[in-house]
């Protein structure tokens, strides 16, 4: 019986899985995307680096998709606003896909940090201030999805309430299921008034910079490169936090080294980033011809998943061991979790600064945090692209009350 592609997200030991897989199959795995439609999961670090810097031979163009042009997906598929063609950045290659890069790579690099550093601190500090006197809180529903959602909407001068209705279609767009195809709309729809908005009153954020910017072409090429920009900086951003939050609440030895200063904050997002990045699953590209990958006959038309988790798990490089060490070296970067060539991810940076000063005010602001319920007992947000705790419910000392009794473990 072939893989769900997202028993590989929502397990509670991705580890367990991709070491089945590659016994099963070696590192590069026939899974299910949803009933009747396959791809190929690429897990072998080598692998997913050959064929996300090999563009001539694997395609980011889903127009390339044989499953699609014969009918096999249908134009209203949940799969469709994660693997469809969007005529953006992400959708071509070559010359096309480096003068729709240009524009993306201009705004990030424009963004002042230290203003940046600031509003998240400030950001961070009133949603503490609210449910600190409470000594309880949700650090996903009341943290970790909001923080990102309002660094980012004031990015691009997005109002609060634009900045809630975003993440929910963003949430139904990342899911692939039924109300896929819906949030995705919704989602395109707040952006673009967001474009009308500044084309009446331009302002000092990246939603005017990409109006003005000379390689955009149009309304559309603008959209679609704000499209990029906010959804892969709000999902993984959010699913970046989450996970850090978790290994500090669940895992002893992360959480004594982070807090006990062996282990500054930096070093430790890494090591997120190697066990669980934010996108686990990066879809797709598209083999131009037929060809061999991993000793797994490629045939022309096949989609290919990024495996970024499965790679960055690889046992090839962690010395061997089963299931790999990731993010065992402090300071080790090599990690896939931006994924590599020339479609990895432009917003590293701005997306590093928001999880990092997120992380260090919950260390600063909430002494005595311990989760509320067993570790095992975390539930996770269903998508077969992102593996991020749904809930993260603590308890934690306040001036007028000792701690409570909890679960740690």
């Amino acid at each position: 019986m072939t893989l769900s592609l997202s028993e590989t997200t929502m397990t509670a030991d991705p580890a367990a899985v991709f070491a089945r897989l590659r016994a099963e199959q070696g590192h590069v795995a026939w899974v299910e995307l949803e009933p009747g439609v396959g791809a190929w999961l690429v897990m072998g670090y080598d692998e997913v680096l050959t064929i996300a810097r090999r563009e001539r031979l694997y395609s980011r163009d889903a127009r390339n998709w044989r499953l699609l042009r014969d009918g096999t997906v249908p134009p209203d598929s949940p799969l469709g606003p994660m693997m469809f063609f969007r005529d953006n950045v992400i959708g071509y290659d070559g010359a096309a896909h480096g003068r729709l890069r240009r524009p993306l790579d201009a705004a990030v690099g424009s963004i002042d940090q230290r203003r940046m550093r600031r509003s998240v601190e400030r950001i961070c500090g009133l949603l503490i201030g609210d449910f600190a006197v409470r000594g309880r809180a949700d650090l996903v529903a009341d943290y970790a999805v909001i923080v990102p959602m309002l660094a980012i909407a004031d990015l691009f001068g997005l109002d609060t309430m634009r900045g809630h209705e975003l993440l929910v279609a963003m949430q139904a767009l990342f899911g692939s299921a039924e109300d896929a195809q819906d949030g995705n709309r919704r989602f395109e729809e707040l952006l673009g008034e967001a474009m009308a908005d500044r084309r009446r009153a331009p302002a000092d954020d990246l939603t005017t910079a990409l109006l003005h910017h000379p390689d955009l072409r149009g309304d559309s090429e603008v959209l679609q490169s704000m499209v990029v920009m906010v959804s892969a900086g709000y999902h993984t951003t959010i699913s970046w936090i989450a996970q850090s939050l978790r290994l500090m609440l669940t895992d002893p030895r992360f959480a004594a080294r982070v807090r006990g200063g062996r282990l500054g904050v930096d070093e430790a997002l890494d090591e997120v980033l190697w066990r669980d990045p934010p996108m686990c699953n990066m879809p797709a590209r598209y083999a131009l011809r037929d060809t061999e990958l991993g000793g797994r006959p490629i045939r022309r038309g096949d989609a290919l998943v990024l495996g970024l988790a499965a790679a960055n798990h690889d046992p090839r490089v962690h010395g061997g061991a089963a299931g790999g060490a990731p993010g065992a070296e402090p300071g080790n970067r090599s990690h896939l979790a931006w994924s590599a060539g020339p479609h990895s991810c432009p917003g590293r940076v701005p997306a590093r600064l928001i999880t990092r000063t997120a992380v260090e005010t919950v260390l600063h602001r909430l002494p005595g945090l311990c989760l509320t319920v067993p570790a095992d007992g975390i539930p996770l947000a269903p998508s077969p692209w992102t593996r991020c705790p749904a809930s993260l419910p603590v308890s934690f000392p306040t001036p007028d009350a000792p701690p409570e009794v909890t679960h740690d473990r």
